[in-house]
C-alpha cells in the first residue's frame, strides 16, 4: 500500500502556565509541550487522532522539517495521505511527552526554582502523567473526544491508560507491540542499560550538564543493549549474517576484524548518544518499568478494562521477543472477558520489536482497514 508524504511540517510549542501535580506527588509549576499536526480538523472536531510515542520517540512522526532532510518522521510509513493513518481523513496530533528531550519540558529544561537544568532532579513520571498533560493539550485544541489514541510499545501503554482514565474521551484505542506490564526480563534489560549510563565517569550523579559534559559512552552502550533487544535473531541474520565490515582472518594480519553487526551497533550507539539525553533515557525506562495497567484494579486486567467504553485494536509481531504475541493475547483475552469490542492481528515479520516501525504489506493493509472503519463509523 502506497501513500504520499505530509510534506514539510513545522513543530508547534504550547506553554502551560498552570502547575500540574504528578503521580509522584511532586508539582511542575509550569511546562511546555512540543507537537506537530498533520491533516485538517473537521468542523465538529471528531476526526482527531493522538499518536503516543515510544521510549526514544518524539513529536516528529511524519513528513520533513526541511527539504534537505535525509529521513522523514519516525512513523512516516503509516501517517500521511492514503496511508494507514490517513491525513486526508484524520487530523493527527503527535507530541513530545514531558520528560523528553526534544523541546517539551524535561531534564534538559531549566528548573525555574534554581535557574539550572533539572538534570536528575526532574520528577519521576508514570504513563498517567503523560496522559494528563496530553489531555491538557487536547482541551486547549477544543477536542472533546479522540477518534483514536494510537501507540506502539510504550505508546501502546499510554493508549490503554487513556482508555481507562478518560473512557468517554476515546472512541478507539490502538495498541501495537505492547503489554499490560513489563516482564522481569524486560525490567532487567532496562536496568542494565541504566547502569551503563550511571557508571559513566561523566554522569556526575545526573548533573552532567552543569559540568559541561555528557555520559556519552554510557548512553552509547545503553542504546546498543536496547537495540539488540528490539531486533530478532532471524532479522539480524538476514540483514547482517556474519559479513565483515573490514578485516580478515589471515594469519598475522594487522587488519582488525569487525563484523557488520558490530559496525551497525556502534553506529546506532554513536547517533543516539549525540541526540538523546541520558536522564531522559533513565526517566523513560523507569516509566516503562512502573507501568502496570491493572495494579489499582486488584491486579485484575478484566476489572481494569471493564471501566473502558471504546473499541480496541491490538497488533503483535511474530518475532518480537521483547513484547511477544503472548503479551498482546493477554490484552485481548482480558478485553474479551470484560466484554469489550476488540480486533487482533498477529503479523509475520522478521525484524523483532522494531517491526512496528517498518514497512510490512500485511501490517499496512490490516492497520489501514481498521482505521477506515474508524472513519466510517464516527466521522
Amino acid at each position: 500500500m502506497s501513500g504520499q508524504s505530509v510534506g514539510i511540517v513545522k513543530p508547534k510549542t504550547q506553554h502551560f502556565n498552570q502547575p500540574i501535580e504528578l503521580s509522584s506527588g511532586r508539582v511542575l509549576p509550569e511546562y511546555q509541550l512540543v507537537y506537530e499536526t498533520y491533516g485538517t480538523l473537521n468542523d465538529d472536531k471528531s476526526n482527531a487522532v493522538l499518536i503516543c510515542h515510544a521510549l526514544s520517540g518524539h513529536h516528529h512522526a511524519a513528513g520533513y522539517h526541511q527539504q534537505t532532510d535525509k529521513k522523514p518522521g519516525w512513523w512516516d510509513h503509516y501517517i500521511g495521505p492514503g496511508k494507514a493513518i490517513d491525513t486526508d481523513v484524520f487530523q493527527v496530533i503527535s507530541l513530545n511527552n514531558i520528560g523528553g528531550c526534544d523541546g517539551s519540558t524535561g531534564p534538559t529544561s531549566i528548573n525555574p526554582q534554581t535557574g539550572k537544568p533539572w538534570g536528575a532532579d526532574f520528577p519521576k513520571l508514570r504513563c498517567r502523567d503523560w496522559v494528563d498533560t496530553q489531555r491538557e493539550l487536547m482541551k486547549l485544541l477544543g477536542i472533546k473526544q479522540w477518534a483514536a489514541v494510537i501507540g506502539g510499545s510504550l505508546g501502546g501503554m499510554q493508549a490503554m491508560r487513556w482508555s481507562l482514565m478518560y473512557p468517554d474521551e476515546v472512541r478507539h484505542c490502538v495498541v501495537i507491540a505492547s503489554a499490560l506490564k513489563l516482564t522481569a526480563q524486560n525490567i532487567a534489560f532496562n536496568e542494565v542499560a541504566r547502569q551503563a549510563i550511571i557508571s559513566d565517569k561523566n554522569f556526575h550523579h545526573g548533573q552532567y550538564l552543569q559540568h559541561n559534559t555528557i555520559p556519552r559512552n554510557g548512553l552509547r552502550l545503553a542504546r546498543m543493549i536496547g537495540h539488540l533487544t528490539y531486533l530478532s535473531e532471524d532479522g539480524m541474520g538476514e540483514k547482517f549474517g556474519r559479513s565483515l565490515k573490514e578485516g580478515d582472518f589471515k594469519l598475522g594480519s594487522d587488519n582488525e576484524i569487525q563484523f557488520q553487526i558490530e559496525s551497525y551497533l556502534h553506529y546506532q550507539g554513536d547517533i543516539f548518544s549525540e541526540s538523546f539525553d541520558a536522564n531522559t533515557y533513565i526517566l523513560m525506562t523507569k516509566a516503562l518499568d512502573y507501568f502496570d495497567l491493572a495494579r489499582e484494579y486488584g491486579d485484575d486486567p478484566v476489572a481494569a478494562f471493564s471501566h473502558s467504553r471504546c473499541h480496541y485494536y491490538v497488533v503483535s509481531f511474530s518475532t518480537d521477543w521483547r513484547f511477544p504475541p503472548a503479551r498482546s493475547r493477554e490484552i485481548v483475552d482480558a478485553l474479551i472477558a470484560a466484554k469489550r469490542p476488540v480486533s487482533y492481528t498477529e503479523i509475520e515479520a522478521n525484524f523483532g520489536h522494531d517491526a512496528f516501525l517498518l514497512p510490512n504489506a500485511r501490517y499496512e493493509q490490516a492497520f489501514h482497514a481498521y482505521m477506515q472503519g474508524v472513519a466510517r463509523e464516527h466521522i
